[in-house]
């Protein structure tokens, strides 16, 4: 049964009814808020801890920098640089397939991921030399490298597309951000308490760090959630009710199952939607994890301070940027729009890396520490969840939520050589980019909203309708966003 061409949440409605698996589920409304309710509760604050701790063990290499790592390693040049990009290559390399991986074995998957990158951070206590250090940042790239896209498309399996921005800005906009104020915290308290054996100085960050990921890790395999086809978080009732609720947004009824992975699917998702929100998330990324990863560094330069003191002076940016994102999520989820809170999250980017570049001042300067992060929190989830909003059917979403943080994650590549010793203290140089890639990603942002209103215009008028001429019930399923009766969000 057909779940009608428009989007039921674009209007503040439910459907009436909707066939999932050959049973006529009625929406209720009120059921609905108390399984999204439900939804919230459990699926929000897990995912965000998954996504702390995997953003705590990726950056926690920036705490260990100002606390010796490259002096105790016999580091080099720009030895400290090429292991970090060769950590963001083998995480790009390892997007996609992780997510067709997920997609395929369920949830089990992510806990396997999980456990692995907690206990590559353990491993990293144990580095002795450079290459020990390219070995471990290769691996937990490989590790980290299937996470957010597959937390992100888990989620868009339990949430209608308008409910998505909000869900995905919260657990994967707060979750640096509370990461890098917890990360700044932990590390300064472990850099102040007595050594743990032979584990020293910057090792004792990777080991606790490690530890602690490993240990929920080992929990994920007992209360990840699976697709709502199986969850038992669900009760029968509930698990119709949430795959009703996902078929209400599709143009076409699927009765509620996955499609099949084909290539032609695969291919569909590099679409100009897609690209675009990739190129964003690139380029946001070169400034927000440039600033993220060497912020210590930033900070230390700022005025004589202990390696401490540098630590704890990175936590408040990142606690003002928890509340901007739940802010900028909230406005952008209940105006129904996308663009315009992205372009004013990002013109705060703008602002902050201005100063930087006018201003020699130390405290103007810690100041756009906040203006940049702050705009940059909301801006990378807004992309991503906006991207993953208009994509259908099911396998074009699931390589849509790996393809814009993999093609994103090269903006971290480029945000590795941004921030170099030889441009310190003023990082001239890092900061003009981030400056010149902020104002494009305005630019593209406002010429994606045009395109969509223009498409989204001729499917109202009927342009588009030719698609569906001739086709069998499984192609015009297959369709997907390319249905006359699917409308992107704007």
């Amino acid at each position: 049964m057909s779940s009608g061409f428009d989007d039921p949440d674009e209007k503040g409605l439910s459907s009436p009814t909707i066939e999932v698996e050959s049973v006529v589920v009625e929406i209720n409304a009120e059921a609905e808020k108390k399984l999204v309710r439900k939804l919230d509760w459990i699926l929000l604050p897990l995912f965000t801890v998954i996504y702390g701790l995997n953003f705590i063990d990726r950056t926690a290499i920036g705490n260990a920098k100002i606390a010796g790592i490259d002096k105790d390693l016999d580091l080099t040049g720009y030895e400290y640089n090429i292991a970090l990009t060769i950590f963001y290559i083998s995480y790009i390399l390892s997007e996609i397939p992780a997510n067709l991986l997920l997609k395929h074995f369920g949830s089990t998957w992510l806990a396997i991921l999980i456990t692995s990158f907690g206990a590559v951070s353990i491993g990293s206590a144990f580095m002795r030399d450079f290459g020990g250090l390219v070995a471990t940042r290769i691996i937990l790239g490989i590790a980290e490298g299937g996470t957010l896209s597959g937390l992100t498309y888990v989620v868009s399996r339990y949430y209608r597309r308008g409910e998505l921005v909000l869900r995905v800005g919260i657990f994967f906009g707060l979750s640096p951000t509370i990461a890098g104020a917890f990360g700044g915290l932990l590390a300064s308290g472990l850099l102040s308490i007595p050594d743990i054996g032979a584990v020293a100085s910057w090792r004792k960050i990777f080991l606790v760090e490690g530890i602690i990921t490993t240990g929920f890790g080992l929990l994920c395999f007992i209360i990840i959630p699976d697709d709502p086809r199986y969850s038992k978080m669900l009760n029968e009732e509930e698990r119709a009710l949430a795959l009703a609720r996902i078929e209400a947004d599709q143009p076409v009824s699927k009765g509620g199952k996955r499609g099949r992975t084909t290539v032609e699917l695969v291919m569909r998702a590099f679409n100009f939607n897609t690209v675009v929100c990739a190129l964003c998330y690139l380029m946001i990324n070169i400034s927000f994890q440039g600033l993220s990863l060497f912020m210590p560094t930033v900070v230390a330069t700022l005025g004589h301070f202990t390696t401490v003191e540098s630590q704890l002076r990175t936590v408040p940016p990142y606690l003002v940027a928890a509340i901007w994102v739940l802010f900028n999520t909230t406005h952008s989820y209940l105006t129904r729009q996308r663009f315009l809170p992205i372009i004013l999250s990002v013109s705060l980017m703008v602002v902050g890396y201005a100063i930087f570049i006018g201003t020699s001042n130390a405290h103007a300067r810690y100041g756009a520490c906040f203006l940049a992060i702050a705009g940059g929190s909301p801006s990378v989830p807004m992309l991503l969840s906006w991207a993953v909003d208009n994509s259908a059917p099911d396998t074009v979403r699931a390589v849509t939520a790996a393809v814009v943080p993999g093609i994103g994650a090269l903006g971290s590549i480029i945000a590795v050589w941004t921030y170099l010793p030889s441009d310190a203290p003023d990082y001239r140089h890092g900061n003009s980019l981030n400056l010149a890639t902020s104002c494009a990603t305005c630019v593209l942002t406002a010429c994606l909203a045009g395109y969509i209103r223009w498409e989204n215009g001729k499917r109202a008028r009927g342009e588009r309708d030719h698609r569906v001429v001739g086709k069998t019930g499984e192609e015009v399923e297959r369709l997907g966003y390319l249905h006359p009766g699917f409308r992107y969000q704007m």
